[in-house]
């Protein structure tokens, strides 16, 4: 039991991290260093750098069902959880649930074009919430809330662009505006394939 809470806050601090200065420069090294562990006890935990990362991003999805999608789920089936789940998103990122942003969206940047475990873990754990918007769209089609021709997968993406424009501005540009404006971009969006009256 100890050792699985000693775990947990070693990955904490590993998400944190990560999220601030990027997967590919979170060592066992760096990591003892920043909670006076010798290497030693950190290997104990995790045999390898890559074996870190592995489960560094098993942590930060972990964290983003926890803060971001679990109390979207409160919400009525249909249109308004689709609408929780997007404020809910935008809501994490002016949190910082994680201090450099979205996770995701900087393990996306710094990982895309470098193969191997590191890059497939991030690519299934953006995979399990594009699915998971998916699904909260399609709900909302079942519900009659949005029209039969919207294209689930293209509505999914184009919203998942915005949040991810939005990580950018808010963080890189510090663009304090960013979250409205990416509501009103959603807003907009949605209410274009509503249906009125529902």
């Amino acid at each position: 039991m100890k050792g699985a809470r000693t775990k947990h806050g070693i990955l904490e601090r590993a998400v944190d991290i990560a999220s601030v200065e990027g997967l590919a420069g979170l060592t066992i090294g760096r990591l003892a260093e920043e909670l006076e562990m010798s290497k030693s006890g950190l290997f104990a935990h995790f045999g390898s750098k890559e074996e870190l990362q592995l489960a560094t991003v098993e942590a930060a999805q972990q964290r983003f069902v926890d803060e971001m999608f679990r109390p979207a789920l409160k919400a009525a089936r249909g249109y308004p959880r689709l609408l929780a789940i997007c404020r809910s998103w935008l809501d994490y990122i002016k949190r910082d649930v994680f201090p450099g942003g979205c996770f995701f969206a900087a393990a996306s940047f710094e990982f895309d074009g470098r193969p191997g475990p590191i890059r497939d873990a991030v690519v299934a754990a953006m995979d399990v919430w594009l699915d998971a918007l998916e699904k909260a769209i399609r709900m909302a089609k079942e519900e009659e809330h949005l029209e039969r021709g919207v294209d689930v997968k293209q509505l999914a993406f184009e919203l998942n662009a915005i949040f991810f424009g939005a990580n950018f501005s808010y963080q890189m540009r510090d663009d304090k505006r960013a979250i409205s404006r990416a509501w009103k971009a959603i807003e907009d969006r949605l209410e274009s394939v509503r249906v009125k009256g529902r």
